[in-house]
């Protein structure tokens, strides 16, 4: 059987993303066996974006199959594609948006290629571990995990879960309980030393407008400590989650 992997971010203006999803294909690639196939395994591991590409994501998915397995035609086995969302919450974007462009991009493919779409990064139970890792060089009084926010129902049971298990409360970028409440929340109770957590994969121009938040909040709040923990960021340990969800 011949596997290729794409893994699909939202996308970003910001260059930055782009350069760690690129860092991470070369990550997952290495976790292909040596012997993996005849294919070239620098075709077999790409990378796609639901958003801010001039493709739509399913002529992504098209043009990504057609260079990992060319006109091949499937023997006994089937060519398989697998499509891992790098999404950290269950929002309309993995569980609407994404299946949608799988379907259409499996109906213009046809049958030489099967295209499965395997669970998104934000379900898989090791990623606290790698969350603890983030904040384990940082001492602070109280934890905030910030994460995006979603506008799909429930899909902020999964942060405040994640949030439980790291003795953080959670916060929402694009909703509420915002960043600015929450640390009200935590002065009103005598926090003076206060550290964020953002609950995203990369740094871009929403972990930069959260730094900036956080230097207002200094000026407001002149008597307490804050500091800011970095993003996930490509990593080994990363890449490893990512490889594990291919085998869901």
């Amino acid at each position: 059987m011949s596997s290729a992997y794409l893994l699909v971010s939202h996308g970003s203006r910001d260059p930055r993303p782009e350069v760690a999803m690129q860092q991470l294909a070369r990550l997952v690639c290495d976790k292909l066996p040596k012997n993996y196939n005849a294919l070239n395994s620098e075709h077999l591991v790409g990378i796609a974006t639901l958003e801010m590409n001039p493709q739509p994501l399913h002529e992504q998915i098209q043009q990504f199959a057609k260079g990992a397995f060319g006109n091949r035609k499937p023997s006994q086995n089937e060519n398989r594609l697998k499509i891992v969302p790098l999404f950290l919450l269950p929002g309309v974007h993995v569980m609407t948006d994404i299946p949608a462009e799988v379907a259409l991009a499996q109906q213009a493919t046809g049958q030489d290629i099967m295209i499965e779409l395997q669970p998104y990064l934000g379900s898989h139970a090791n990623l606290e571990k790698l969350l603890v890792k983030q904040i384990a060089t940082i001492k602070a009084e109280a934890w905030i995990l910030l994460a995006h926010g979603s506008r799909r129902p429930g899909s902020k049971e999964t942060v405040e879960a994640m949030a439980a298990s790291l003795s953080a409360v959670a916060a929402y970028w694009a909703g509420p309980p915002s960043l600015e409440s929450r640390v009200t929340e935590l002065v009103t109770d005598g926090y003076k030393e206060i550290a964020i957590l953002p609950y995203f994969l990369f740094a871009g121009g929403i972990t930069d407008a959260i730094a900036a938040s956080i230097e207002e909040l200094k000026l407001q709040f002149p008597a307490v400590n804050f500091q800011l923990a970095q993003p996930l960021g490509a990593s080994a340990e990363l890449a490893e989650l990512i490889w594990d969800l291919t085998d869901r």
